[in-house]
């Protein structure tokens, strides 16, 4: 195994990894397919993230380049899939910025409610039930909420949200995971994600409405599972009226959290006011 500040210099190049390299476990770089001739993704740690690691090198992504992420399998048993097998793929070229995050959610909210699981046009039974589930907007597409007052620090609120998920412990224990990106949302297109692969095909759109949600919402993403996704926010909604439009953006953007969980956007938006935290998944 090379040393941690070898591999980090393989990962961000233009980074200064100097700050977080004898600070780190024992761990690997990934790449997509486990492939020797592709290029890495991802450092990762050998074993569970210690206990106020992912604050650290949180504080110093300004000067690494390196975003922290905590990392969990699919199962508790090995392997620690995704990300031991390097089931990632960066072949698309499209990026975040490419896209209209609004537009996004326009398209995903219309598809969820045209068409079925398996993409087939819905039934007039299926129509009925699909409007109990969507009340109060039937009518269409609500549009993006407006941004909302921050409760406090979005750094603050991520690195609290990390300490809180370490903390938990249980059988699926994060390891620690590092990405040359800008930011968590970015970091998802970086190292090639594909948790969202049954809805969406291509995670930049993802990390797209991420940043958006990063801007409007203090948004940051801390933990990336197989198909999970587990986001501190900075500015919840603080009534029922603001969660009723942020649960129609989540469902446009990860229908399973409403249609196979809550059912409704009535019983999922309550859930939203004042939390700090969003949890997703895709089946």
């Amino acid at each position: 195994m090379t040393d941690a500040w070898h591999d980090l210099r393989l990962l961000a190049p233009s980074g200064d990894p100097s700050a977080v390299a004898g600070l780190l476990p024992p761990g690997r770089l990934v790449s997509p397919g486990n492939e020797a001739e592709a290029a890495p993704v991802l450092w990762m740690s050998e074993g569970e993230a210690p206990v106020g690691l992912w604050e650290e090198l949180h504080r110093a992504h300004p000067a690494t380049g390196l975003w922290p992420l905590l990392l969990v399998p699919l199962r508790a048993e090995a392997p620690f899939r995704p990300w031991e097998t390097g089931e990632l793929d960066t072949r698309s070229a499209s990026e975040p910025d490419w896209y209209d995050p609004a537009a996004l959610l326009r398209t995903g909210w219309q598809y969820c409610v045209a068409l079925d699981q398996d993409g087939e046009p819905l039934d007039p039974e299926e129509l009925t039930e699909l409007g109990r589930s969507i009340v109060p907007f039937t009518g269409g597409w609500p549009g993006t909420a407006p941004a909302a007052a921050y409760s406090g620090d979005p750094d603050e609120a991520a690195r609290a949200l990390a300490k809180h998920l370490v903390a938990l412990g249980g059988p699926l224990r994060p390891r620690i995971g590092l990405v040359a990106a800008g930011s968590g949302a970015e970091a998802l297109t970086v190292m090639g994600w594909t948790g969202p692969v049954n809805h969406e095909d291509d995670v930049a759109k993802v990390s797209a409405v991420l940043l958006d949600w990063e801007r409007r919402y203090g948004a940051r993403v801390v933990q990336v599972g197989f198909a999970e996704l587990e986001v501190s926010v900075a500015a919840p909604p603080a009534d029922l009226d603001s969660a009723l439009h942020v649960a129609a953006e989540h469902l446009a953007f990860c229908p399973d959290n409403i249609f196979q969980g809550a059912g409704t956007l009535a019983e999922y938006a309550p859930d939203l006011i004042g939390s700090g935290h969003w949890y997703f998944w895709w089946d």
